[in-house]
């Protein structure tokens, strides 16, 4: 003759706290879903602000890095900020944010918006070995014209601006903050690059250097990696001999920007 096995019956109030725990555990996992869905995005797209002065060519370098070609349907030099995607087979990428170089408000309020309001993974910040392509001032008409040692001056004084957003960044950050210095326009000095190149450089000695080096004691030297990398923006109907080397240029910019990611 079998024997009924006894059951512990809770008390009421203790199955309802059991129940409140399950379900609070339950409600605690759906609510926490999306936080961990967005980490999981972010690290297989992190987000890079694409920054530097007016008419160094950022756009056009997020457009090669986004496999696509300026001028679809997109002002070059716009006065607001331009979102680009770069997608892999590997379900790997990276957003890309490209701040407007003019000095309005526009502008300042995409800093705030990539250094403060929701902090990116990384930065390219782009320059033009002085060769920015100049532009009119609003509201005047007329062709735009700057030496190089003008383009030069602006740079430094638009870097001013934009280091010390990176270094507020990184110092808040738990984790290493990286920075690449695309030297662009290349194929306006191709036999210089190298020099050209060590001029961006930190530990250089040159002006744009020194500058760099200020971040980094600024940022602390563990916070922020920094890269110097020559790139073109040469599009691919350009007839030019130059065009394969700005491929290389580009597809080596790429790699880095995977391996910083910590997608390779």
């Amino acid at each position: 003759m079998s024997r009924a096995v006894p059951r512990t019956l809770l008390p009421s109030r203790g199955r309802a706290a059991l129940g409140a725990t399950v379900a609070g555990g339950v409600l605690s996992g759906l609510a926490s879903a999306p936080e961990r869905v967005h980490r999981l995005f972010r690290r297989r797209f992190p987000t890079v602000a694409v920054t530097g002065m007016t008419g160094v060519g950022k756009t056009q370098l997020a457009d090669r890095l986004a496999g696509r070609s300026t001028g679809d349907g997109v002002a070059v030099g716009s006065a607001v900020m331009e979102r680009r995607t770069r997608h892999s087979a590997r379900l790997h990428g990276f957003r890309f944010l490209v701040v407007p170089g003019d000095n309005a408000a526009t502008r300042l309020g995409a800093l705030d918006e990539v250094f403060h309001d929701e902090p990116v993974d990384g930065v390219i910040h782009v320059v033009a070995n002085g060769y920015a392509t100049p532009r009119r001032t609003a509201g005047t008409t007329g062709t735009a014209t700057a030496t190089r040692e003008e383009q030069l001056a602006a740079e430094l004084e638009d870097w001013a601006i934009t280091s010390h957003r990176i270094a507020s960044m990184a110092v808040r950050r738990d984790k290493p903050v990286w920075l690449v210095i695309a030297v662009t326009k290349t194929d306006l000095y191709a036999d210089e690059v190298d020099d050209v190149v060590h001029y961006y450089s930190p530990g250089s000695g040159t002006p744009f250097g020194d500058k760099v080096d200020e971040l980094r004691a600024l940022a602390g030297g563990a916070k922020l990696s920094v890269d110097v990398l020559p790139v073109c923006s040469l599009g691919e109907d350009r007839k030019s001999g130059g065009s394969a080397r700005a491929d290389e240029m580009i597809d080596a910019l790429a790699v880095r920007l995977a391996q910083l990611s910590g997608h390779v």
